[in-house]
């Protein structure tokens, strides 16, 4: 596996300290394969983040967001063997998991749902009032042409 050095971009920039050792630990964390996943972008500030989870109920299925963190796990209930079923093969896992995502600053969860074996959450960043932009105005000490009155 490829190794990257952030080191560069540390001399270069201030205050993303935080930023580049998110990213080191991304890069430096094994791959979860399963199960298997998409993320998307839906709008230009809305996510969807789609677990494929066949043969969960909601039940078993428990999501948890807590500050920029986004945890998914799932488990099924330890059931008594049933005599009855006998598998030839067995393909499905239907094994207990757990998905950790990092979530930027104002993102959100604003909802989720499971639609033919697809757990969906939806994501929105929802920035504060303070943090969007906003136009200054630029004052002047000298009267505009419209301010001087002709004697």
């Amino acid at each position: 596996m490829q190794s990257i050095d952030f080191s560069p971009y540390y001399r270069s920039s201030v205050g993303f300290d935080r930023l580049f050792s998110r990213l080191d630990t991304l890069v430096n964390q094994e791959s979860k394969t399963y199960p298997p996943y998409n993320i998307e972008r839906t709008g230009e500030d809305t996510y969807r983040i789609s677990i494929a989870v066949a043969g969960f109920s909601q039940g078993d299925i428990a999501i948890e967001s807590k500050e920029n963190s986004l945890q998914v796990k799932g488990a099924k209930p330890t059931e008594s063997a049933d005599k009855s079923r006998e598998f030839l093969h067995r393909g499905i896992a239907e094994r207990a998991f757990e998905l950790r995502f990092q979530l930027a600053d104002y993102v959100e969860v604003s909802g989720a749902n499971m639609q033919n074996g697809l757990l969906h959450i939806e994501l929105k960043r929802e920035l504060p009032e303070s943090k969007r932009t906003r136009q200054i105005p630029i004052n002047s000490d000298t009267p505009s042409i419209e301010d001087k009155s002709v004697n």
